[in-house]
């Protein structure tokens, strides 16, 4: 048989073989590396158990403790062996359902820690750690991957890395280095973030800057916001979906006490879910939506005071990626609500219910669990057409991996296009699999996001979605 033949029928079996167990992630890992500041707070242990449920879509490099304002003389990594040692005990049944989740003894190898110093005062001469070192050593293999660092507590020990980078490589060597890194910070948490940006103004940055909490997209994790989901974050909710007859990774996972998982929108981008897009943080997903500008120092009073021993928030010197406001139509009382926070509660459900349907899949069977449907789109991703042109969206092709029914909905993410009026759908509903639209009438070029949101009828119901991004010319 003609060689290039064999190669086609092999390759389009093993397409069809992933499409039958669901799993259809094609594009390369991301390279991810988590800093944590656990035993501060037990939302880190929450975070980092929700990460190891999804860490087979990643390559992990490694888990460091750190400290943070928090927790200023202490690191923690026996925290992060210990939630292992349960991971350890699942990950045989993950396996089951999707492919990919590392042996424990690979994530073991991946724990580090930085020094039990705080902030500046430990990047400089002679402040180099286990954990820094190990960042270089990252950044410095031989993969051109860019580096994706959530980092949930404080960041010295990446400055740290940063700082010697700088002084021990040429700038040549250093410039490539920096290329690779991509932070997301929860706030500020100690004072090397800000003198990360300040410093290295070509860093891609992703933070709501300053201390004072209550000024920071990432409350949309789980604190209550008019119109927003709170009985799926509640400890209500948790004990029956995570913690309890849910297995020993489940077992681990700590009530709420301030907040449920505020670290999480750190890697919930990472995700891949079809509306995350990593590299474009303006685009919108699970993590939250973010814009490129410098921001204005706000010094307005904040739901949560700041500490007395808190630094002193300082103005920006360079854009960074940074809180961006969602206009939304709550499904709780279908009123219309406009905030950062909404970047990230739009889609609070979703999330909590992806979350569950994964630590199901830690004990049961894969004939015994629900998992996500597999959206097409007919007619591609990106589309060009011209001002007041009919064209279709199409989710022709669309299936689901246990065979349940599926529920479509088509919208605009008017936010995450350079065309921000509204495209009117009428008198077609949008949640049709083949929806017909009219491009609006335009005297520029302008692009248009629109959203595939495929929910199956499993328990717990699960999303995944598409992105079509439309090009509108003017005739």
């Amino acid at each position: 048989m003609n060689t290039n033949i064999v190669r086609t029928l092999l390759l389009a079996f093993a397409l069809f073989s992933t499409r039958l167990m669901g799993f259809t992630q094609t594009i390369p890992h991301l390279r991810v590396l988590v800093l944590t500041d656990i035993e501060a707070d037990p939302d880190d242990t929450e975070s980092m158990i929700r990460f190891l449920t999804y860490c087979n879509q990643w390559d992990v490099e490694g888990l460091i403790a750190t400290t943070s304002i928090h927790q200023k003389t202490r690191v923690a990594p026996e925290s992060i062996v210990r939630i292992l040692q349960a991971y350890k005990l699942v990950q045989p049944n993950l396996s089951k359902h999707e492919k990919g989740y590392p042996e424990y003894d690979f994530l073991l190898s991946k724990v580090k820690k930085g020094l039990p110093e705080y902030g500046m005062q430990a990047v400089g001469e002679g402040h180099d750690s286990e954990g820094s070192e190990w960042i270089i050593k990252v950044l410095e293999k031989d993969d051109q991957r860019p580096v994706w660092i959530p980092v949930w507590g404080g960041v010295n020990t990446l400055a740290q890395a940063i700082w010697k980078i700088k002084n021990t490589r040429s700038k040549q060597e250093a410039e490539k280095l920096y290329d690779k890194i991509r932070i997301y910070t929860i706030s500020d948490q100690d004072d090397a973030g800000p003198w990360i940006r300040k410093t290295f103004p070509d860093i891609f940055y992703i933070c709501s800057p300053g201390y004072s909490y209550g000024r920071a997209t990432w409350l949309g994790m789980s604190f209550g916001f008019p119109a927003s989901n709170t009985l799926v974050v509640s400890n209500e909710w948790l004990a029956k979906n995570i913690q309890q007859g849910h297995g020993p990774l489940g077992a681990a996972y700590p009530d709420v006490a301030y907040g449920m998982e505020g670290d999480t929108p750190a890697f919930l981008s990472l995700i891949s879910n079809g509306l995350n897009d990593p590299e474009h943080p303006n685009y919108g997903g699970w993590g939250g939506r973010y814009e490129f500008y410098l921001p204005v120092l706000d010094t307005s009073a904040s739901i949560f005071p700041k500490r007395p021993n808190w630094p002193v928030d300082e103005p920006e010197t360079r854009p960074l990626w940074t809180n961006a406001e969602d206009s939304v139509i709550s499904a709780e009382d279908k009123k219309g609500y406009k905030s950062i926070q909404a970047t990230i509660w739009r889609w609070r459900e979703e999330y909590q219910n992806d979350f569950a349907a994964r630590i199901e899949w830690t004990t049961k069977e894969y004939n015994r669990a629900n998992h996500p449907p597999v959206p097409m789109l007919a007619n591609g991703d990106h589309m060009t057409v011209k001002s007041g042109e009919l064209f279709h969206l199409s989710a022709n092709g669309t299936t689901d991996p246990d065979g349940d029914s599926m529920s479509y909905l088509w919208f605009q993410y008017p936010e995450a296009g350079t065309y921000h009026g509204y495209v009117n759908f009428s008198p077609y509903a949008r949640n049709l699999y083949d929806l017909p639209v009219t491009a609006p009438l335009v005297d520029h070029e302008v692009t248009i996001h629109f959203i595939l949101k495929v929910t199956d009828k499993g328990s717990p119901p699960l999303t995944r979605y598409k992105r079509v991004i439309v090009t509108v010319q003017p005739k």
